[in-house]
């Protein structure tokens, strides 16, 4: 049995790894080991840098809603993600079917032309024959 193997898989494959090794990478080198935290955001990074800068800085805006603990900033996050994705995933969705669906229009009144042009040449040898006999 033979298993061939379409170019998409293989590309699919490889970008499967590629997020694989971004995700394990990090942990497996021990990066941010020397860190309290060792994956905080960026926003606390620059928290962090600003305030070692420039110890008297005062925010223009504080937030709206402080979550009670980093795991549940960390499921918000990954909620917003995944709504953002949902939201492009149907945008190219919709667009891809557009796509197609006029794709498939054209298909159907090319045929329809084509059998019409054809009807109406057999009928104008059916007429021209009449006329000749």
């Amino acid at each position: 049995m033979s298993f061939t193997v379409s170019r998409n898989t293989k590309i699919n494959a490889l970008l499967l790894l590629v997020v694989a090794a971004l995700a394990v990478l990090p942990l497996a080198l021990g990066l941010g080991d020397h860190k309290e935290e060792p994956f905080a955001g960026a926003d606390a990074e620059a928290e962090t840098a600003i305030t070692e800068l420039q110890p008297d800085y005062e925010p223009w805006f504080s937030p709206l809603y402080e979550p009670p603990s980093g795991e549940i900033e960390s499921a918000l996050f990954a909620l917003q993600a995944a709504l953002g994705a949902g939201v492009l995933a149907y945008y190219f969705g919709v667009r891809r079917g557009r796509r197609q669906g006029e794709a498939r229009a054209l298909a159907q009144a090319g045929d329809g032309m084509e059998s019409a042009e054809g009807v109406a040449r057999a009928d104008s040898r059916v007429d021209a024959g009449d006329k000749d006999a």
